[in-house]
């Protein structure tokens, strides 16, 4: 794509679409970012950064500064609701990828993004309080439409070619499914935040339980050298009837989450406590949406969680966006047919995506919980290898890994 051409437009100022800016700048073609928010604010829980993410923020030069607001994840461990150790293995380099792992904060990181974005493409590369609510295209190029907070009409904006970086309620894969819905098959979920002493060795990523009695994934994200301290977060997830809105921000109290807790004795974390002292606490369910057979119409094309809305399951939705806007980076720097770029961008990533979409279905990462409690019956076990051998455990950790592309020789 010629950098002497009209901008690319980028409708979503999250961590999508101010890595697109990013990726588009170190390839010299320029773009804008519009924002719906009126300012940007670091909000959020954490976020786990897999080695095929590290791998794509590393190309970007940010590896030294998110190790320095980051927690280096050096293990990932599978326990039952009893507290007893399932399975347990290396991860990042002590697994033999080339880069680490990290827990950070979302915030934390998309802050991160928008200051680098700043300082490398000029203050004028995001617009703040710009939300898109459609779009025109024509023989030439693209006419975005926006609102600012408040609903007034804002200027409208020309471009080449524009990317929907504009998350799971995309109002731009609105407009081209608009039948479309969020998909919810009765997972409810609660996130925190508790301040406290790191558990274990500080640097475990911890999956406890199954969803059927109560799950729970607790991992560090900020580092409290002056007291000794962690940032711990911990995701709380449950079958439920029940359905809340859709809302990151919709805060909720302990008493929602203690119940499914309160009986659990665990001698080396105290779950009711850790919820209990939480700083904030998040509700929301467990919802994506059905994958589509088409992001690309043009000059338009969907990126991110408007591309594959994903569950939150095993850290993936983030890794696979950062890939998106690498790849369409790559491919828009190499032609001058913008169109043709966007076409190839979706067969090089919609169908490997797709896949991981209902991979988090069917066989999360916690298919060795819900195994394990399968086979024991929901009960603690003296020898857990006349059930199922650590080998076997192994390798459903691995088939996830294929999938969601982040074995060693896929991030290599």
């Amino acid at each position: 794509m010629s950098a002497a051409g009209l901008p690319v437009a980028i409708a979503g100022g999250g961590i999508a679409g101010l890595a697109l800016a990013l990726n588009l700048h170190a390839r010299s073609i320029p773009c804008r970012v519009y924002e719906a928010a009126s300012e940007l604010k670091p909000l959020g829980v954490g976020i786990t950064l897999l080695p095929h993410a590290m791998r794509e923020l590393k190309a970007l030069g940010l590896q030294d500064k998110i190790a320095a607001i980051g927690i280096e994840t050096r293990e990932s461990a599978f326990f039952n609701r009893f507290g007893q150790r399932i399975y347990g293995e290396p991860r990042g380099k002590l697994a033999g990828y080339p880069v680490a792992e990290y827990g950070i904060h979302r915030g934390g990181l998309h802050m991160l993004l928008y200051r680098e974005v700043i300082a490398r493409l000029g203050a004028d590369a995001v617009v703040l309080n710009r939300r898109c609510v459609g779009l025109d295209q024509d023989a030439e190029g693209v006419t975005l439409h926006f609102q600012t907070e408040t609903g007034e009409p804002a200027p409208n904006v020309r471009a080449e070619i524009a990317i929907a970086c504009d998350g799971v309620n995309s109002a731009i894969r609105k407009q081209y499914y608009p039948q479309e819905s969020l998909r919810y098959t009765g997972i409810n979920t609660w996130r925190g935040v508790t301040r406290r002493k790191p558990i274990l060795d500080g640097h475990t990523y911890i999956r406890i339980g199954a969803l059927r009695t109560g799950k729970i994934v607790v991992y560090p994200i900020v580092d409290y050298p002056e007291t000794g301290e962690q940032l711990i977060n911990w995701v709380a997830e449950l079958e439920s009837d029940e359905s809340t809105p859709n809302d990151w921000n919709r805060t909720a109290g302990p008493e929602k989450v203690l119940p499914i807790y309160k009986d659990w004795a665990i001698d080396w974390l105290d779950v009711p406590d850790l919820i209990a002292s939480a700083e904030a606490i998040f509700e929301y369910p467990m919802v994506d949406k059905d994958p589509i057979d088409r992001w690309t119409f043009e000059r338009v094309t969907f990126a991110g969680d408007a591309a594959h809305p994903m569950y939150p399951r095993g850290s993936n939705g983030s890794a696979q966006s950062f890939i998106d806007v690498r790849v369409l980076a790559d491919l828009l720097a190499g032609t001058d047919d913008a169109r043709g770029a966007l076409a190839q961008y979706e067969k090089d990533r919609l169908a490997t995506v797709n896949a991981i979409v209902q991979t988090n279905r069917t066989s999360p990462p916690d298919i060795i919980n819900i195994r394990v409690e399968e086979l024991t019956g929901d009960r603690p076990f003296d020898n857990l290898d006349a059930v199922i051998s650590q080998g076997e455990l192994r390798n459903l950790s691995d088939a996830y890994k294929r999938v969601a592309g982040f074995g060693i020789r896929d991030v290599a």
